[in-house]
Formats: C-alpha cells, sequence, structure tokens
C-alpha cells in the first residue's frame, strides 16, 4: 500500500478550484476543503492546473538515453563542412575508439558518403545518423571497423562496381551486433527528463525490439530508473508482455514503409493481414506522399483493425482525408519538425506540398483522430513546445508553414492526453477512480495554453508517487 498524497487547491478541467486526495495509485476523492489524513503528504497546488500526466505517443527511448554521448552534427550548432569538422574533432570516443554524431542534413556539407566524410574528419572511425533516422553514414575507418566489404546488410550502399559507399539504410538492428556495440544505454536520465516535462506514458516506436532491448527498458520500469508507463510498437508479434504494473505493455506493430524503397503490394498486404491476425493493430511509418497512397490501397485489400494508425503523416495530399476517415486510422504526427525544420521546408519542399506538410486542423475537420507525438530524439521532445508548434506553426526564422493547419490550444493539449492505446482518443481526465497519473503546473489552464512553456511544470506523479517536483 502506498503513501497518500492530498493536493490543496488545484484546479480541475479549467474550470473547478479543488482538493483531490490520493491512494494506493489512483484519485479517490475530490471535494472541497479535504482534511489531511495521518500520514498523507500534502502538496498545495496554490490553483494551478492539475492535468493528466501528458502522453507522447512516439518516441525512441534508447536513441533518446544514446543522444546524450553523441555529438551534434547540424543546425543549428553546426551549420557547414568547417564547423562539422571542429565537432567531431572535439569528440569523445566511445569505449571502442567511436565517434558518434547525431542529427545530420545534407545542409551542412552535402549527402555524405565514407569519401566526403573522410575529407571532413579522418582520424578515428565516425559513424553518423542523419536527421531523418532512417540513415547512417561512416567515414573509410568506420567502414573497415565493420567489415563493409564483406557484410550482407541490404542496408548497405554499394556502388557500381560493388564497393560499399560508407551509406547504410534501415540498418539500425544491424549496427547493435557490431563490435562497438554495447548495452543499451540506461535511461535514468531520459526518465527524468521526460517526467520533468510533465510525461507520464511513453510509447516507443522503436521497431524489431530484440530481447536486450526488451530487457533493458522492463528492468528500467521496474526499478524506477523510467518511472513512466512504457506502451511499444516494435515488440515481436509473439512477445507475451510481462506481468506487473511496472513493466511495458505491447501495442500496435510497427511496420515501416521506408523512403529508399517501398514493399512489393502483395507483400504489405500478407504483412498486414499477419499482424491482425496475432490480434495487434498495425502503426505504419509514413512520411512520403507514395507510402501513404500504397498503405491506404493495401489497408482497403487486408482490411482494417481498430487501433491501426500511421505514424508521421508527413504528406497528405487534401484528397486523401476522407479515405484516412472511411479506413478509421489514427494519425500520430510531430508539428514540432514545422518549428524544428521549417525553415528547410520552405527552401526544399515543392511550394504545391507545403499545404500537405504534418497536416492537422484538417484532418480534425475531417474526422480523423490525431495524436501529438515528438519523434524524440529526431524532434524536439518537449510537449510544450511542440503545442506552440502546433498552435503557431512558426519557424526558427519566424515564418509560418501551413496557417490552415494551426490547431486551437486546448485541442493541442488534448492530443497528448489521449491513453496510449486509444491515441487522438477521449482526453483523459482527473476524476476519482482514474489513476494518478498526473502534472501540477504552476498556473491556470488558460493561462498555461496561452504561452505553453515546460518551466509551468511544477510536480508530476505516476501511479500516486511524486516523481518529479522543482
Amino acid at each position: 500500500m502506498t503513501r497518500g498524497v492530498l493536493l490543496h487547491d488545484a484546479e480541475l478541467d479549467g474550470r473547478t478550484v479543488a482538493d483531490l486526495r490520493i491512494r494506493d495509485g489512483a484519485v479517490v476523492e475530490v471535494g472541497a476543503q479535504l482534511t489531511p489524513r495521518r500520514g498523507e503528504d500534502v502538496l498545495d497546488a496554490r490553483g494551478g492546473a492539475l492535468l493528466p500526466g501528458l502522453c507522447d505517443h512516439h518516441l525512441h527511448l534508447h536513441a533518446m538515453a544514446a543522444t546524450d554521448r553523441s555529438v551534434a552534427c547540424g543546425p543549428p550548432t553546426v551549420h557547414d563542412p568547417q564547423s562539422l569538422a571542429a565537432a567531431l574533432a572535439h569528440a569523445p570516443s566511445d569505449e571502442h575508439g567511436w565517434v558518434r554524431g547525431l542529427g545530420y542534413s545534407e545542409h551542412v556539407a552535402g549527402l555524405l558518403d565514407a569519401g566526403t566524410l573522410d575529407r571532413v574528419y579522418a582520424a578515428r572511425p565516425v559513424r553518423i545518423q542523419h536527421r531523418s533516422g532512417a540513415l547512417w553514414i561512416v567515414n573509410t575507418a568506420g567502414a573497415k571497423a565493420l567489415d563493409l566489404a564483406r557484410a550482407d546488410h541490404p542496408g548497405i550502399e554499394r556502388d557500381a562496381q560493388g564497393h560499399p559507399t560508407g551509406r547504410l539504410w534501415r540498418a539500425d538492428d544491424w549496427l547493435r551486433t557490431r563490435s562497438f556495440a554495447a548495452r543499451p544505454p540506461d535511461l535514468r536520465a531520459v526518465g527524468t527528463r521526460l517526467a520533468r516535462l510533465g510525461i507520464t506514458h511513453v510509447t516507443d516506436a522503436t521497431p524489431d525490439l530484440d530481447a536486450t532491448a526488451l530487457g533493458a527498458i522492463g528492468a528500467a520500469m521496474r526499478t524506477g530508473a523510467l518511472p513512466q508507463r512504457v506502451h511499444l510498437l516494435g515488440a515481436p508479434l509473439n512477445w507475451t508482455p510481462p506481468a506487473g504494473p511496472r513493466a511495458p505493455t505491447a501495442g500496435p506493430y510497427k511496420i515501416v514503409l521506408a523512403d529508399s524503397g517501398l514493399p512489393e503490394f502483395d507483400a504489405l498486404v500478407d504483412r498486414i493481414r499477419t499482424v491482425h491476425d496475432t490480434g495487434r493493430a498495425v502503426a505504419v511509418h509514413c512520411v512520403t506522399r507514395e507510402a501513404l497512397v500504397l498503405l491506404m490501397v493495401a489497408l482497403e485489400q487486408a482490411g482494417t483493425r481498430a487501433g491501426d494508425r500511421i505514424e508521421h503523416a508527413a504528406l497528405v495530399p487534401t484528397e486523401l482525408i476522407s479515405r484516412l476517415r472511411a479506413l478509421g486510422l489514427t494519425v500520430v504526427t510531430q508539428p514540432g519538425f514545422v518549428a524544428h525544420r521549417g525553415d528547410d521546408y520552405l527552401r526544399d519542399v515543392p511550394a504545391a506540398d507545403l499545404a500537405d506538410l504534418y497536416r492537422a486542423q484538417s484532418l480534425v475537420d475531417g474526422a480523423v483522430a490525431i495524436a501529438l507525438s515528438s519523434d524524440g530524439p529526431y524532434g524536439p521532445v518537449d510537449p510544450w513546445a511542440v503545442i506552440d508548434a502546433a498552435v503557431r506553426r512558426r519557424t526558427r526564422a519566424g515564418r509560418v508553414v501551413g496557417t490552415a493547419e494551426r490547431l486551437a490550444a486546448p485541442r493541442a493539449l488534448d492530443a497528448y492526453l489521449g491513453s496510449p492505446d486509444t491515441p487522438g482518443g477521449a482526453p483523459r481526465r482527473v476524476a476519482p477512480g482514474a489513476p494518478a497519473d498526473l502534472v501540477l503546473l504552476r498556473a491556470p489552464r488558460a493561462e498555461a495554453l496561452a504561452q505553453p512553456s515546460a518551466d509551468l511544470v511544477t510536480a508530476t506523479l505516476i501511479a500516486g508517487e511524486v516523481v518529479w517536483a522543482e
């Protein structure tokens, strides 16, 4: 039995200021001027909003942890070959002598391969991940360390003569098996960071999690290093979730429609049917228009299942919105990219496609369920920054991308409040009987939504326990 908590003077639902009693991980009483009981901890909300804990519906836990051991290789800190060379030269090596870079954009030094990376930095083995997360580039020293010339992973790009170029597409699993692979990084700092942001639930969208990754996430949850509740898209189809409240759960099954090579139509239909036959929905990575069209036609052929969802939906033509609704699909999207990369989009994306980027309000108007998320570490993790991006859709330079796609602030917040198994569904509420997964703000709801900021978070509770407080 856990120790109880009494919250005084908390604003609920943007209207009522009340006291709230928590015991055994749940809200048990809401009322005016509740009397503290023996042994209860008392937390004074001082009129601040008490919300259900936020759920980031799409991120990558171990990639977020690995970011702390990596060097930034893209904007805004790295913007040309010279600053990239300086960043790599000053980066620490891991225990195997590698330098690990993240967030690379071709606007820094072009689309790198081993040769061009050598001209930037060749002294140590280097592996740099493109900001999309789909591509790794190694220099010649790295290619030799990985023995790419004799390796057979299908993602290893080769030139016309069959020599590896240094580009590795969708090869994360294979890279983990190489000599530099270490145990999955510790998740404690990630758990603390998420709690500081008011995030109590996460959906890890990393595909094809192996036993080591599954075990590491489960162990971090059991010890409290990762206090959040965790839903997994990458759990194997035959995986049985461990029992107990401090254990991850299996969500829809992640399928990646890679930009570098779309699957054959019949193969995709068969894969969707196989997943559905196990009782799980699908969560399909779609970034391009072509991938989205292929998926919808495949789902029309294979049939849909409650919970089927599209990850990213970076480009959605207007004419496809009604088909999304007819298929009953949920879109899990990331408007944070508009703020984070919007100036690049305005420069590089054809003008005719800009209105289709990271749609939000048009999906709501079209009765398509949407949920917001970060895609951390590839997008900004801060949910308050993502909410602000969904509302304003302003780039770093202050330009607006997709004015018609702006969400009202309360609707953007609600898109973080769906439960992990029903993203885009009805927002969770603070009420008797509800799990005490909560975030307390220093300001009332309306004031907080006028200027969303992580600085407003004063405490985060999971299962009735304070896991972060200022």
